[in-house]
């Protein structure tokens, strides 16, 4: 799966709409959700960002991300055109405790998930990693390693997060495109062996 040029649209059949794939970006706050999307989005994203106010003193846990300004309040946009037949939408999940009622909504005809992980703050991808394995919807783990930093190995980071093996895992740093393909693609193929066990 090569991403395409979104001047494919243009070359679909007249009266023929190309297929929609749905799939979420989750992890907990800061772990580069909004980055991911803006990174393989081929139209510029939409993000739903605001400044960290006092107000979230207290509220929002900032430990490890105390530099952050801004904090994706409702949702991330962005489009890949896979081909003039498929187009994937991406949609990337707000990250803090206060703003999870919406991943019920958001989760809504996803046919599967990324969760972002930060190995400085693992815990903070629990809590996707159970929403995703509850409802029995695929997933990968991308492992954002800021500035090729890698605290932790893999066979560290799977045992932290109780993976399956089954599981794809995948570190790198997610503000490069070529590795946030890579992730998606890692679902790709992950889907399909899903779908080709049941």
């Amino acid at each position: 799966m090569d991403f395409a040029d979104s001047d494919l649209v243009e070359r679909t059949p007249r009266g023929t709409a190309p297929a929609a794939v749905k799939i979420l970006v989750a992890g907990g706050f800061g772990v580069g959700k909004t980055t991911l999307v803006g990174a393989v989005s081929e139209v510029p994203p939409l993000r739903t960002e605001e400044y960290l106010t006092v107000a979230s003193v207290g509220v929002d846990d900032v430990e490890g991300v105390e530099r952050k300004t801004t904090t994706t309040v409702a949702m991330d946009f962005g489009r890949i055109m896979v081909n003039p037949q498929l187009v994937v939408y991406l949609f990337g999940t707000p990250g803090q405790e206060r703003f999870w009622f919406m991943w019920n909504d958001l989760v809504q005809g996803a046919l599967g998930a990324v969760v972002l992980a930060d190995t400085r703050r693992l815990e903070t991808s629990f809590a996707s990693i159970d929403f995703f394995e509850s409802r029995r919807i695929p997933f990968v783990v991308g492992v954002n390693c800021f500035h090729g930093r890698r605290d932790r190995d893999e066979r560290e980071v799977r045992e932290a997060l109780d993976l399956d093996p089954e599981v794809p895992l995948l570190m790198g740093d997610m503000r490069e495109r070529s590795v946030g393909r890579e992730l998606l693609l890692s679902l790709a193929e992950h889907l399909i062996m899903t779908n080709s066990m049941t």
